[in-house]
């Protein structure tokens, strides 16, 4: 069964409040709580995580050969700032159909990545970001995005969390190591692999020094 979750029922007029000032923020509920509290934190770098999706987006829509993965991202957009409203509230403000990640988008993630990942061809070392712009764009969406779960991870030690909140995390990481493999495949792109041996101190003759 489809889950229906409440429109948006906001009308943003004018950005700045003055509220802030004092370094406190509000939460969805009207608590008032320090900027640089865990949960503010938590939905904080969700939202940077978003921005860089979007970014990767609009990459991937540039590129007739990975606009699949435009689409995916956009929808992975509104999955984040639902998971961003839920983060934002107490359990106890928390409405029915308020907006959230559940097991559904948790199941997606997965599906999407054993259909990417059956394509490409097996590892044999670990890879770095690069080789293309939109490879390593979703290579930052990963790292921030296991940011992110770690925080959250840290904040459902200390408050009720949805434990959906860092399986969501938690899938959409490895996701996006997927996707960064499969935007290279699909446009031909080269993979960079890890080469421990290409660092300066392989290049060091035996007994010397780079400087010699």
């Amino acid at each position: 069964m489809k889950q229906k979750f409440d429109e948006p029922r906001v009308a943003i007029n004018r950005v700045y409040t003055r509220l802030g000032d004092a370094g406190e923020t509000s939460l969805a509920g009207g608590q008032r709580v320090p900027k640089d509290s865990r949960r503010i934190e938590a939905y904080g770098t969700v939202d940077e995580l978003n921005a860089f999706v979007g970014l990767a987006r609009e990459t991937a829509a540039g590129d007739a050969t990975v606009a699949e993965l435009s689409a995916i991202m956009l929808r992975v957009q509104h999955e984040l700032f639902n998971l961003g409203s839920i983060l934002a509230t107490l359990p106890e403000d928390v409405h029915p159909r308020q907006a959230r990640v559940t097991e559904a988008e948790v199941s997606q993630l997965e599906s999407e990545m054993d259909r990417a990942n059956a394509g490409l061809p097996v590892l044999r070392s670990f890879v770095l970001p690069g080789g293309s712009r939109l490879n390593a764009e979703l290579h930052i969406c990963r790292t921030v995005c296991r940011r992110a779960e770690r925080i959250v991870s840290a904040l459902a030690r200390e408050e009720p969390v949805p434990p959906e909140a860092v399986k969501y995390l938690n899938r959409l990481s490895d996701a996006f190591f997927v996707w960064s493999r499969w935007a290279s495949y699909l446009s031909g792109a080269p993979e960079t692999l890890w080469e421990p041996n290409r660092a300066a101190s392989a290049n060091i003759p035996s007994g010397g020094t780079l400087s010699e």
